[in-house]
């Protein structure tokens, strides 16, 4: 996987602070990673509870479903293409009082 450049600048407009920014898309990567380990764990928990009979499919299977969770963008990047198409909401807590 390549290496992409940011410009930050362009970015930079929705918040006007590069700090404020990146605090918000990091938050946003973390919210999609989370959301990725709970669809994970829900696909998996199918898995459990079955007797050893028949474990070399099950395994497969398994791995298959880990494996197309991998193929999935890192969640650092999927929140900074959100960013860059203007798709993330955020809001400041001293606005909600």
């Amino acid at each position: 996987m390549s290496i992409k450049t940011l410009d930050v600048e362009k970015l930079n407009k929705s918040t006007g602070n590069q700090y404020e920014l990146i605090t918000i898309m990091s938050k946003r990567a973390r919210q999609i990673a989370a959301q990725e380990k709970l669809q994970l764990d829900e696909k998996l928990k199918y898995f459990e509870g079955f007797e050893d009979e028949d474990e070399f499919s099950f395994n497969e299977e398994q791995e298959n479903i880990s494996k197309d969770f991998e193929k999935l963008p890192h969640p650092t990047q999927r929140a900074v293409d959100e960013m860059r198409r203007g798709e993330i909401y955020f809001r400041y807590p001293q606005d909600e009082e």
